[in-house]
């Protein structure tokens, strides 16, 4: 047969292909967790209460207080997208769809070759994957400090520093116009 090196070089090909796809859904539920510093250009008696609202309005609930060291953790469950949940299945369809396609020709004179396209069948299961991994209870910590900056002149600014994901820590900026430290 004159296409076994080709064959046998797209095998190998595909299937560096499909490593790459398990770490892209296994990436998918990865901890993006991350800990910033804002200003606010508002001072702290206006700040906490549209933080409290942000927060409370997404549905984190209060989670512990500690008033000495003006920090608070807030608890949320995330949910799961949907449409991520059903793009990682259709990446992995087309992924097994490949490597089926190669099995396919690689194993000719096999007479059950069609036996190959039952790996589509797995597809489904990177959506699964990350539904329950991705739907998970986040920690938010919000801690108030004095702006180092802070004179007569400049009594308005407000300095907080929260870990949280990442996602959540684009929205909270953009919602309460908040610049990054």
């Amino acid at each position: 047969m004159t296409t076994t090196p080709i064959l046998s070089s797209t095998f190998l090909l595909t299937c560096l292909l499909l490593v790459g796809l398990i770490f892209f859904i296994r990436a998918s539920v990865k901890d993006r967790t991350r800990e910033v510093q804002f200003t606010a250009n508002i001072p702290e008696s206006k700040l906490i209460p549209e933080i409290k609202n942000y927060f409370f309005q997404r549905a984190y609930k209060v989670k512990s207080l500690d008033p000495n060291q003006e920090q608070v953790i807030l608890e949320g469950f995330v949910q799961p997208s949907w449409f991520l949940a059903i793009f990682l299945s259709v990446l992995a369809a087309l992924g097994l769809l490949c490597i089926s396609l190669v099995l396919f020709l690689f194993f000719s004179e096999f007479n059950y070759r069609s036996f190959f396209f039952i790996l589509l069948a797995f597809s489904p299961l990177a959506g699964i994957f990350y539904w329950k991994k991705a739907g998970r209870v986040e920690e938010v910590s919000l801690k108030l400090e004095t702006s180092p900056n802070s004179s007569e002149e400049n009594s308005t600014k407000s300095l907080i520093t929260v870990k949280a994901h990442r996602d959540e820590l684009i929205a909270l900026q953009q919602a309460l116009s908040l610049t990054m430290v």
